[in-house]
C-alpha cells in the first residue's frame, strides 16, 4: 500500500490526527504490500523479458475512504482528521489495469477484501511499534534538521 497508509496508521497510533490533502477525494489503486511483493516475484519467475506487467489489486478507493477506515478500525470517530491545502498538480486518480499479469501469469491478490487487508496492516503496525517507532522518530528528526 502506498506510503500514505503507514504514515496515517502510525500517526493515529501516536495520538495524532491524520491530514488529508484537499477534500480527500483523490483516488488511488491500493494494494497490500504482501500482494505487491508476490506480484513482483511472479513477474520475475514467469514474466517474459521485455514485457510490461502492471501490478494492481482492484483496490480503487479515495484517500478519505481509506483514512475513515483506518480511524474506524482503531476505534476513533471516522471524521477525526483534518483537511489541508492540496498540493499543486496533485493527481485526482491513479488506476491500474492488471489484466495482463492475471491472465498471462496467473497472479491473483491474496487480499481481495480491501478492508481485511487494511485491518491486517493496522494489526502489523500495532504489533511492531518497537520496530517502526524508532525509524519514524529518526526520519522526523532528519526532516526537521532539513527544515521540512
Amino acid at each position: 500500500m502506498e506510503k500514505f497508509i503507514p504514515r496515517q496508521i502510525t500517526n493515529v497510533l501516536r495520538g495524532e490526527r491524520p491530514k488529508l490533502y484537499g477534500t480527500g477525494e483523490n483516488v488511488r489503486d491500493w494494494i497490500h504490500a504482501d500482494d505487491h511483493s508476490s506480484a513482483v516475484l511472479t513477474i520475475l519467475e514467469r514474466g517474459r523479458i521485455g514485457e510490461t506487467y502492471l501490478i494492481g489489486a482492484d483496490g480503487e478507493r479515495s484517500n478519505r475512504h481509506v483514512v475513515e477506515l483506518i480511524l474506524t478500525e482503531l476505534g476513533q470517530p471516522a471524521d477525526a482528521y483534518d483537511l489541508v491545502a492540496d498540493r499543486p498538480g496533485h493527481d485526482l486518480r491513479y488506476a491500474i489495469d492488471s489484466t495482463k499479469l492475471r491472465t498471462e501469469l496467473g497472479w491473483t491478490p491474496r487480499y481481495g477484501d480491501f478492508a481485511a487487508g487494511l485491518a491486517a496492516t493496522i494489526r502489523w503496525y500495532q504489533d511492531h511499534e518497537n520496530w517502526w517507532g524508532p525509524q519514524k522518530r529518526a526520519a522526523e528528526e532528519r526532516y526537521l534538521a532539513q527544515g521540512r
